[in-house]
């Protein structure tokens, strides 16, 4: 089986790959998705999160709120270190299992896509890491027109990431994303093709 691990900025082009690639019949493991599995009432990681945060960060169904643990984490790294510690290890553990289950059914590749597959060092995980790239004023109107945040909130969240050039490399495929949707997809298709030659 192949794992290719799928990664990039906020605004390039991730699920659009992402789609594209299960499309032409990759399974596809979403960090993002697990991470949530992280917040539901009552697992390991969500009582080590309650007990590091407190239980203010819970909604009424016992769930931790996003929106409530977002503000004490982004707005301090130590706070941040801290989730991302008791997290992290949890989710590398779950994808891990994951990726073994689709061994054993003979899956022939999976897309692990993951914004912070490099930081998070799930790198061991994977074969061959995808990068999605564009440029700034790429990501920038991609954001405006989809996320509704102002140019302050978007320099700021491409500012918190890992820079593109360091992103890139770890790349053994750089999917460079500055072109319609259709132009990516067709770009993903032969990058496909070639990857499971």
């Amino acid at each position: 089986m192949k794992v290719i691990g799928l990664t990039g900025g906020i605004g390039t082009g991730k699920s659009t790959v992402s789609q594209t690639l299960a499309d032409q019949g990759a399974v596809v493991i979403n960090a993002d998705l697990v991470g949530h599995q992280a917040y539901l009432p009552h697992q390991n990681v969500w009582q080590d999160v309650v007990d590091a945060f407190g239980k203010d960060i819970l909604n009424e169904k016992d769930e931790v709120d996003r929106g409530k643990l977002g503000p004490l984490v982004f707005g301090d790294p130590a706070n941040l270190d801290k989730l991302n510690k008791i997290v992290h290890p949890w989710m590398y553990r779950t994808m891990e299992k994951m990726l073994q289950e689709e061994r054993q059914k003979g899956t022939k590749t999976v897309v692990l896509e993951a914004a912070i597959l490099i930081e998070a060092s799930w790198t061991p995980l994977v074969d061959e890491v995808w990068v999605t790239d564009a440029s700034q004023e790429a990501v920038i109107e991609r954001l405006v027109a989809r996320n509704n945040l102002t140019l302050e909130q978007i320099k700021a969240r491409i500012a918190s990431q890992m820079p593109a050039e360091e992103r890139r490399k770890h790349a053994a495929v750089i999917v460079d994303t500055n072109c319609t949707i259709d132009e990516v997809r067709l770009k993903v298709k032969e990058l496909w093709t070639k990857a499971i030659e």
